[in-house]
């Protein structure tokens, strides 16, 4: 019952001027590294294939380069498909202070303030998280490919427990040390697994995806002050 009240709060604070920042920031950037990660990918594949092989019987074959291209292009177009979404989400946690201080300002305007962490740390979490949720949603890939029904089911329970786990201790990490967040995320990982499948459950629909991970972040801060009020 707390989940449900804890979502109702999230939602009704979806038209704070800082929701919508952070909202356009975090797609423009999820959007530039979607692009860079193709061109790259693109690149490297012209540098390593080459122009032509020669093949048994057939002889030399040109145009393999550009083969390889396109073909690349084509997967990273379909990757770009499943990814934007998770990337987004972990994306997101770069500005996750900016949705939390407007939770706290609006529900708990008791609480000290609190520094904001630097900008390195932020980098590195996002970083952090951006590359597990990448590998894992990739792995996921193959099970969504191998099994297709499975694969809405498969995309919320990895995704539930990435945001989940890390959208809880980074909110934590605002008030209290790293042992203790992690101490409070082992106590309670059930609940908050719970809470990031419910985040999860509606990244697969579409322009909805763009806000939840911004509402999973406020959802995560009114967890953590009934989980371990400061």
């Amino acid at each position: 019952m707390n989940l449900i009240v804890d979502i109702g709060r999230a939602l009704g604070q979806i038209g704070d001027p800082r929701f919508r920042g952070v909202l356009w920031k975090s797609v423009g950037l999820t959007v530039v590294a979607l692009a860079l990660l193709s061109w790259l990918s693109v690149t490297l594949v012209g540098y390593l294939v080459p122009g032509s092989v020669t093949l048994p019987w057939i002889g030399t074959v040109g145009f393999v380069d550009d083969l390889a291209s396109w073909t690349t292009i084509g997967a990273m177009l379909l990757l770009s498909v499943v990814l934007m979404v998770p990337t987004a989400a972990a994306v997101v946690g770069f500005f996750l202070d900016d949705v939390a201080e407007a939770v706290e300002a609006r529900h708990y305007p008791r609480l000290p303030h609190v520094e904001a962490p630097g900008l390195g740390r932020q980098l590195v979490d996002s970083l952090r998280f951006l590359g597990l949720v990448l590998v894992a949603n990739a792995v996921a890939l193959v099970i969504y490919l191998a099994v297709p029904p499975l694969a809405p089911f498969v995309f919320w329970v990895v995704n539930g427990f990435l945001i989940g786990r890390e959208y809880f201790q980074l909110v934590a990490l605002r008030r209290v040390g790293r042992p203790e967040a992690d101490a409070l995320w082992r106590r309670h990982r059930a609940r908050v697994w719970l809470a990031g499948t419910l985040v999860a459950a509606p990244l697969s629909i579409p322009l909805l995806n763009l806000v939840v991970p911004i509402l999973g972040v406020a959802l995560f801060v009114h967890q953590f002050q009934r989980i371990a009020p400061v």
